[in-house]
């Protein structure tokens, strides 16, 4: 794909009236607005004056292809709902996923993520979307064999193949292993899959400490030990591990992740809605070295995929329930949005400067949000909504311009067409 050369001229970046050069899906150049004269003719000239650029935020954890599943679990405990969920993904199919996952794309373009880390079925599919809508997807094979041996095997085969097909894919698209839950995949295969992907250099996406049944359960199956403790013995846990959640944590629990380098995926609204909890121990996983990072979860959770209200209500919970305002400070929450995140995926974002890989927001700032004497940061996180995201780059090319996003309504369309037919029942 031929890449787009760009300048921003007068965008501010770090409090910085800026210019900003972008060519071959990389920042090339920051300096002083006005400085950086046009590279070449083909060069796209936009005029930012009044918008101030941020790096593209990171969704760690979600689940793409549930997009069209909001709603369908309201006021029920997590194990009741997660039956639910199973019962429908029983009946979808990889065309649904596609639809679904590009209803997703659609969204979080909208609400200003560039990457986002995905942990659901199909996921060729999920990657043919993300890739036509210009996303940067982290796309990982889900092991779930519920302790059944055929499909252990058959997933082990499907596992293979399918990371064979990866190494054709675009080079945005990153690879991982998503490890369910321990009580949903075996003792061996999870010895299995993260032998895979050790070998192969991939991550391991897990759902960890979720609820307090989880924990519970853990216990009385593993002789007292918690799910952190259980998977540590295993040897499963290191710097490799994105670890969904990890909200039900004893001290034992937070010493063993910041030792071995775990990066924890907080999902905020999804905890909240399920009643799994909400005292995610933010300060103490920081203080024993864990790389700290936001998801939104799925929509059938979580039931929006906005980075922005993910960061607003974590910091406001975690004030909350300590009674200290100052338990997640501006700077910290930004960073679990972007640069944390690219820490733990191993890409060269979630930051501006040059030499980074050109996935950009463009803030709107000339509008009531922004009029305060606040810092731009307090503005963005708890004034503004996602609606002020004018426009969004990703891997130096335009997704969004002016809030449009080009071909949004058959997007929707073909959505609802796909909809229709998993609920008429036909596969």
């Amino acid at each position: 794909m031929l890449m787009e050369t760009i300048l921003l001229r007068n965008i501010v970046v770090e409090g910085k009236l800026s210019d900003m050069l972008v060519s071959d899906g990389i920042i090339c150049r920051i300096a002083r607005a006005s400085s950086i004269a046009v590279p070449d003719k083909d060069a796209e000239i936009v005029d930012c004056g009044g918008k101030t650029a941020v790096p593209g935020f990171i969704n760690m954890h979600t689940h793409a292809g549930m997009s069209m599943m909001r709603g369908v679990g309201e006021d029920i405990v997590f194990h009741q709902w997660i039956d639910r969920i199973w019962d429908i993904e029983s009946r979808i199919d990889e065309e649904y996923v596609y639809h679904a996952t590009k209803v997703a794309c659609l969204e979080m373009i909208k609400t200003g993520t560039t990457t986002f880390n995905d942990h659901y079925w199909h996921m060729p599919m999920a990657h043919k979307a993300a890739i036509e809508m210009g996303l940067r997807p982290v796309l990982a094979y889900v092991i779930c064999d519920r302790n059944d041996p055929e499909e252990a095997g058959r997933q082990k085969v499907q596992c293979q193949e399918m990371y064979d097909e990866y190494l054709t894919w675009n080079d945005r698209s990153v690879f991982a292993i998503a490890i369910h839950a321990i009580y949903s995949v075996s003792e061996e295969m999870i010895l299995w899959a993260v032998n895979f992907a050790r070998e192969r250099g991939l991550k391991i996406h897990i759902h960890l400490s979720e609820t307090e049944k989880e924990v519970a359960d853990c216990k009385a199956e593993h002789g007292g030990m918690s799910p952190v403790e259980y998977l540590d013995s295993l040897g499963v846990l290191g710097p490799d591990v994105l670890a969904a959640h990890t909200l039900w944590l004893s001290d034992n629990d937070v010493a063993i992740l910041g030792e071995r380098g775990v990066t924890c995926v907080h999902n905020i609204n999804s905890n909240l809605k399920l009643a799994s909890g909400y005292r995610f121990r933010y300060a103490e996983l920081r203080d024993a070295g864990a790389n700290i990072c936001l998801g939104t979860d799925g929509c059938a959770s979580s039931n929006n995929l906005d980075m922005l209200e993910t960061m607003k209500t974590s910091a406001m919970i975690q004030k909350a329930w300590r009674r200290d305002p100052s338990a997640m400070p501006l700077d910290e929450i930004m960073a679990m949005a972007t640069s944390n995140a690219a820490k733990a995926l191993g890409l060269n974002t979630g930051r501006l400067e040059e030499g980074a890989l050109a996935d950009i927001l463009i803030v709107d700032t000339d509008n009531y949000s922004f009029l305060s004497p606040g810092s731009f940061e307090a503005n963005l996180i708890y004034s503004a909504h996602s609606d002020c995201i004018d426009s969004v780059i990703c891997d130096g090319r335009f997704l969004m311009k002016e809030r449009v996003v080009p071909g949004e309504k058959e997007i929707i369309s073909q959505a609802r067409r796909s909809m229709e037919r998993l609920s008429a029942g036909v596969q």
